[in-house]
């Protein structure tokens, strides 16, 4: 059973970002902010919601227990009610809400389409990242695709008949993509494509008629690293003049990885090349194709932060309602035969999840919007307001990602050993949520970007401009809780200047790199958890009693048991000499005697 947070959502929106602010952000058809207003958001949100609960969510276990298998002739079949689910998604326009209008999109705002993937990865994130890969796609070929390109494949990648996916990582190049040997001849107009890529999330499958792949690969003569990398449209199924099918493309799925968790997802590996070479069409210019794809890796970095908000709320529902139908024990200072969520220690777990995933949400939406204003906004203040989004995009996807991990172990801890058996679903949910800090760059790569790209490369101006933003909002609330935030905020001030001062010790750097990365994630959920009980406070009179003591109560717990990590981070990082450095790595070896 899930539960759109849609509540939650339409408050955020409405009063923590304000709609008016998204509404301006808003392009629809370049039309003026008219075009969208709240009467149409809330149907959407109620009707997404609809969706997510009604088809997506039903098929979340089973497509767990069933998996995506391979034939022997190399298709892939979905769980059941896959094909029949991403039809109705298709059929019903969901998957135009984010494309620009003139590829027959609805170019919704990210705080909007947020609120909708939102909830499509809660009710079942392997489905759900068919379309994601999609996502990744559009974006990079409207913004880098020749208009050849983008009138002979975004039509159809918008309106789901095709879908898309990402061609990075290879057996011998995994984060260091400067190792890829995928190769590129020129033929004519076209290359011949031919190598291996692994890790090909939804690389082959039965949902679309066609998959458009987009696949980095070295032309004979680039430059050796990550210079000479390019990027190529490489088609599944060619196309003719006429942008209808053809014949197949010289692309293969060689197998599909068998995973800890997102089972209903096939991971592909793809070969290409093996009967005289794949055909594809270049994106951009030779030796570009990183920074094409490093434009868009703030978005798919984004996207998956807002997973691991989707997967927590998930784990987070279903401990609740478990919570308060098992019955067990006698909780201290309580009748006997009262359901568990009345233990002292079960009510901790449940309520430290709910303030954290509350503030995850609060900071995705913020996210959403800093992006959309990001893209959107004058030229002569666009620099500060992409370092704003940019410095955001590691910690939503670092920090929400460690804590969504987490949070899914607590709530199959609140299961007890029922947690541990598939049956309740609970540990799938853990499994799931276990690649999130892994793919598109693991928790180190984000704080080596926050670290060294975005703290040290301007000396801290553009954390200090985030931290004054902070100080600047909680100074208008009340004191219980603008006392304990700028004592937090002064903790990472002083980290800040720590770090600064061992700017030229990059290995110092890195190895606490995560740690400041951290303690920034636990300053933002803060600001948020306090932002929101008093935005929910001061619109008490449209909100009812119980959502503004929640938020009321959600902001104290926060600032009582999540707050406090930020000190513990300063502390770990203030130390002149790193004992983490100072471990030979002979010695991680256990010796016989």
């Amino acid at each position: 059973m899930y539960t759109p947070p849609i509540q939650d959502q339409k408050f955020i929106i409405e009063y923590l970002i304000g709609f008016d602010t998204i509404a301006r952000q808003a392009k629809i058809d370049n039309q003026n902010q008219e075009s969208i207003d709240k009467e149409l958001v809330w149907s959407i949100l109620e009707e997404a919601g609809k969706f997510a609960s009604n088809i997506l969510a039903p098929l979340n276990h089973s497509g767990d227990k069933q998996n995506s298998i391979i034939t022997e002739e190399g298709d892939v079949r979905t769980p059941d009610g896959f094909r029949e689910a991403y039809k109705a998604m298709c059929d019903a326009g969901w998957t135009t809400l984010e494309a620009k209008s003139e590829w027959g999109g609805q170019q919704m705002p990210m705080s909007i389409s947020a609120a909708v993937c939102e909830m499509w990865h809660s009710a079942n994130m392997s489905f759900a990242l068919c379309h994601l890969l999609s996502q990744g796609q559009i974006y990079a070929l409207q913004k880098s695709g020749s208009e050849e390109q983008k009138k002979k494949y975004l039509p159809n990648l918008v309106s789901g008949k095709w879908t898309g996916t990402m061609n990075l990582t290879e057996p011998q190049a995994g984060t260091d993509l400067s190792k890829i040997r995928t190769k590129a001849v020129r033929v004519g107009n076209h290359y011949k494509i031919s190598g291996q890529k692994i890790y090909i999330t939804y690389g082959e499958h039965d949902m679309a008629e066609n998959i458009i792949h987009l696949v980095l690969a070295r032309t004979p003569d680039a430059p050796e690293g990550i210079k000479g990398i390019s990027l190529f449209i490489v088609p599944k199924i060619l196309l003719k003049d006429d942008g209808s099918l053809d014949r197949p493309n010289d692309v293969r799925c060689i197998s599909i990885e068998k995973k800890l968790g997102i089972k209903g997802s096939p991971t592909a590996v793809l070969q290409y090349g093996d009967n005289g070479g794949a055909i594809g069409y270049l994106v951009g210019e030779e030796n570009k194709g990183l920074e094409i794809m490093f434009s868009m890796m703030n978005h798919a970095r984004f996207n998956v932060g807002l997973q691991g908000l989707a997967i927590a709320e998930r784990a987070y529902q279903q401990a609740v309602v478990y919570a308060e139908t098992r019955v067990q024990g006698t909780p201290l200072a309580q009748e006997t035969g009262v359901p568990i969520n009345r233990h002292p220690d079960v009510l901790r777990l449940l309520s430290v999840m709910r303030s954290e995933i509350d503030a995850m949400r609060a900071l995705i939406f913020t996210g959403a919007n800093a992006m959309d204003i990001a893209d959107n906004t004058l030229s002569e203040v666009i620099a500060d307001e992409q370092k704003r989004a940019s410095v955001l995009i590691p910690i939503i996807k670092g920090w929400i990602t460690e804590l969504s991990v987490f949070h899914c172990s607590n709530g199959l801890q609140v299961h007890g050993g029922m947690g541990f058996i598939e049956e309740t679903g609970a540990a799938q949910y853990l499994r799931d949520s276990r690649i999130l800090p892994i793919y598109e760059g693991t928790t180190a790569i984000q704080a080596n970007d926050l670290i060294f790209r975005k703290t040290i490369r301007d000396e801290g101006r553009t954390i200090r401009n985030l931290l004054d933003e902070i100080e600047t909002e909680i100074a208008l609330v009340d004191e219980c809780y603008s006392v304990p935030m700028s004592n937090a905020i002064a903790e990472v001030r002083s980290t800040l200047e720590i770090l600064l001062s061992k700017a030229n010790d990059s290995r110092y750097l890195a190895a606490n790199g995560v740690n400041w990365l951290m303690q920034l994630g636990y300053l933002c959920g803060g600001w948020m958890a306090v932002k929101s009980a008093d935005r929910a406070m001061k619109n008490a009179k449209d909100l009812s009693d119980d959502f503004v003591n929640s938020k009321k109560i959600c902001a104290e717990i926060y600032l009582q048991h999540s707050l406090p990590h930020v000190g513990t981070f300063l502390n770990v990082i203030n130390h002149e000499d790193n004992s983490i450095l100072n471990m030979n790595v002979n010695w991680l070896h256990r010796q016989t005697a």
